[in-house]
Order: C-alpha cells, then sequence, then structure tokens
C-alpha cells in the first residue's frame, strides 16, 4: 500500500524529492503519515478536500482487500522560528 500510495501522490506534486511516506501502527491500524513540500499540500488535499478522500477511498478498498486496515494523514512540519 505504501509503494501505491507514493506512485500516486509523486504524480500529483512538483517537489517529488520532498514526498515522504511512514507507516505508523495504531490501535490495529496502519496510518501512512504524508509529509510534503509545503507548495504541494494544497494539491494533495484539493478543492474541497476531494482529492485526499479519493486517496483515502482507494487506500481504504486496496487495505479492505487485503483484510487489514489502513489510513492516510498529512502530517505538516511546524516551521523553523528563527530570532533575528
Amino acid at each position: 500500500m505504501q509503494a501505491f500510495l507514493e506512485y500516486v501522490v509523486k504524480g500529483l506534486v512538483q517537489h517529488t524529492d520532498a514526498v515522504t511516506i511512514t507507516p505508523v501502527e495504531r490501535e490495529g491500524t496502519t496510518v501512512y503519515e504524508l509529509r510534503l513540500h509545503p507548495d504541494d499540500v494544497g494539491k494533495i488535499i484539493g478543492r474541497q478536500g476531494m482529492t485526499i478522500n479519493a486517496l483515502r477511498s482507494l487506500l481504504l478498498a486496496g487495505s479492505a482487500k487485503k483484510g487489514v486496515r489502513c489510513s492516510l494523514e498529512i502530517v505538516e512540519d511546524a516551521p523553523v522560528r528563527r530570532n533575528g
């Protein structure tokens, strides 16, 4: 599932080198944490969340077929604040 997500997400963004997908186990569910270049976050979310919801639906269908539970979250790292 991780390879599938990586393939689809990299096809949608401009900064493909900044895409990282990290699987994290939480309460029997694999949560894929998606980190992107800040300019690409809007492209993955889409208008009114259509793109991210479509990705989640595909992930849900693929994981159900394999008998596992998965979800997708976009993780936005906090910007570094510099004084000076």
